[in-house]
């Protein structure tokens, strides 16, 4: 990694034709570049947070390299995003990282809760299962994926994504800010302007392929002039990072998340009721601070004044040390697009949303994931560039949907801190509605009854797995025209596709978490660690012999990675639990086409009358995906 060298790859020293050390718009320099068409990088990834760098880590998991730069001095100085979901994990699974993720995050007993509380120390209101912890979900999650939902700060995540991309090949600046990029119309060749943060030096680098992964403040975007669909921002909060060591308190308090509401108390402006939200267990936190609704958004609470508010959060005498302190705000944000040509956008720069149900980072790593096999085919000739077109049309209802979820799960909580009596201004008001929840009358009933509501009201932000999983693609990366019916969701997906996921391989969605094994048992395999790994995957089963042959031809005509496993009773794979049977949606003789991303692309009922008709078959399904 070099954070602030201006080497680029394949050049010995940075263009300087002209007096301000940049190249004229179109000029090549001759100072030692080796790359094909005078090119610096064929890749350049703008931004080194989880978008941008799982991208580079899966541009080189194919093999591919290039520049990645950020203008931040280098990984996250703060947690900010932490839960990873299994939709995501199963990503970075893919490129062998789940046991980097395993040694240092935090799962089970750390995640048990969400709790609402008058302070740690002190009285709890509720607490509700999360994460996949609670007894009656617990089955849906291990049906689900072969990883489990894990804790893991952004802190930590990125030093993993970066270690991974160099090691593999990609280069790293940070401290580099882009400054406006341009593209040559006769050659397709991007030139981006760089500046050195530390230095103030200016300079090129010109790439087959820009993608801006650099915020909700991206450049990249703000050029390409995205439409954003924008909603009125829910506020302003504040992250307080405090090293507290609370061992002593959670014992039994259980939890990542704990809600602490005072509506009896007086409370300042900045911190009306606020999230502690475990980073480390258990003695680093973030306190994440709600003003009051009206306030001022400018303010500038003192270090002192953050302090005190966390202690009274605290609710004892534990020693606390602030260190570091941001705002952020609550936004309502997706990009109607995500790209231009051969200049691609993801993560945050195209969906911005608050924290609510975890699906932040996820989302951008799961861009990522979409995004990298399909550049690797159409950068070696074996897709057509309008195979590129299918990232912004599968990933951006994606993301509207996700800004969507989140915020609603934000408003969930409305309900909670009407029925806890938070709302007032007048803390008399507040003392009174407060009370009524200890009553024996009607009216502290019907309270009770709202507070309870609402508390599992806001279970879709805990258990969410029907969000996080249930995603379906369409368009002409999919394969669906000789599905006789549209997808359908049934029984509790239907009834609530927040909560619960439907495993299917109708063309589109998630390749379904089966385990597999072989006839003298082995360790068992999911089918999702057969699949991926940069490669087509075609599944059949006990006489469907014929997509064997057409299987090798496909890969032969089109040049692409594809393997053929076949799942039975003495196949290459048994199926011991009869999961496969029951989720794949075909014959045993039939056949599932798995995309590089795990997403179903295609499937035929049956066999087909003859290996040249299985052939013909595949082959024009496969032609079609790739766009030629």
């Amino acid at each position: 990694m070099t954070p602030n060298s201006s080497h680029k790859e394949g050049q010995t020293e940075p263009s300087t034709g002209s007096a301000n050390g940049l190249q004229p718009q179109g000029s090549t320099s001759n100072a030692g570049v080796v790359c094909e068409k005078g090119l610096d990088t064929e890749f350049l990834i703008i931004g080194c947070g989880p978008a941008g760098a799982s991208l580079a880590c899966f541009l080189a998991s194919h093999g591919l390299k290039g520049i990645m730069v950020g203008a931040a001095p280098g990984t996250a100085n703060t947690p900010r995003a932490h839960i990873m979901n299994m939709a995501a994990l199963e990503c970075l699974r893919d490129i062998g990282l789940e046991k980097d993720i395993e040694a240092v995050c935090s799962k089970g007993h750390a995640m048990t809760h969400t709790r609402w509380c008058h302070s740690m120390a002190g009285e709890e209101f509720a607490r509700i299962h999360s994460w996949g912890n609670d007894p009656r979900r617990k089955g849906d999650y291990e049906l689900a994926s072969p990883c489990q939902p894990a804790d893991l700060p952004q802190t930590l995540l990125e030093p993993i994504l970066i270690r991974q991309a160099t090691t593999q090949g990609f280069k790293v600046r940070f401290n580099t800010k882009i400054l406006s990029f341009s593209k040559d119309e006769r050659t397709d060749v991007i030139t981006a302007v760089l500046r050195d943060e530390l230095s103030n030096h200016q300079y090129e680098i010109r790439t087959k392929y820009l993608f801006g992964a650099d915020g909700a403040q991206s450049q990249v975007v703000k050029q390409l002039d995205l439409p954003l669909d924008r909603k009125p921002g829910q506020g302003l909060a504040f992250n307080v990072l405090v090293k507290a060591d609370l061992s002593h308190l959670v014992g039994h308090r259980r939890g990542n998340l704990h809600w602490v509401m005072q509506p009896d108390r007086e409370h300042p402006d900045f911190g009306w009721m606020g999230i502690v939200r475990m980073v480390k267990p258990w003695n680093e936190w973030i306190f994440i601070l709600f003003p009051n609704r009206d306030a001022d958004l400018t303010m500038q609470p003192t270090p002192d004044e953050f302090l005190g508010r966390v202690k009274q959060f605290i609710g004892d005498d534990t020693p606390v040390e602030i260190l570091n302190i941001s705002r952020w705000y609550i936004n309502e944000t997706v990009a109607e697009n995500y790209s231009v040509g051969n200049v691609f956008c993801l993560g945050d720069a195209v969906h911005r949303h608050p924290p609510m149900n975890g699906l932040g980072s996820n989302t951008c790593i799961q861009d990522a994931f979409n995004l990298a096999w399909k550049i690797a085919l159409v950068h070696r000739g074996l897709a057509s560039p309008a195979l590129l077109s299918t990232y912004s049309l599968e990933r951006q209802p994606v993301g509207k949907s996700i800004i969507t979820r989140a915020n609603q799960a934000f408003r969930d909580h409305f309900e909670v801190w009407s029925a806890m009596g938070t709302l007032p201004k007048d803390v008399e008001k507040r003392k009174r509605i407060f009370a009524q929840l200890s009553e024996p009358t009607l009216e502290g009933k019907r309270r009770r009854e709202d507070f309870e509501r609402a508390i599992h009201g806001t279970a879709k932000e805990f258990h969410g797995l029907g969000v996080e999983m249930g995603q379906l693609y369409t368009g002409p990366g999919i394969y669906d025209a000789d599905e006789p019916v549209p997808f359908q969701l049934t029984g509790e997906a239907a009834a609530n596709p927040v909560l619960y996921y439907q495993p299917s391989t109708y063309p589109g969605s998630r390749l379904p978490h089966v385990w597999l094994d072989k006839a003298v048992p082995t360790e068992p395999t999911s089918t999702i660690d057969i699949a991926g790994h940069g490669r087509f995957v075609l599944f059949t089963g006990i006489g469907g012999q014929a997509w064997r042959g057409a299987a090798t031809k496909a890969a032969a005509n089109y040049g692409i990675p594809l393997e053929l496993h076949s799942i039975g009773f003495r196949q290459d794979w048994e199926d011991p639990y009869f999961e496969w049977s029951r989720l794949r949606g075909v014959e045993e003789s039939g056949a599932v086409l798995v995309r590089p991303d795990r997403f179903v692309a295609w499937r035929a009922k049956e066999v087909l009358a003859s290996e040249e008709e299985c052939a013909t078959k595949l082959g024009e399904v496969i032609k079609a995906i790739l766009g030629k």
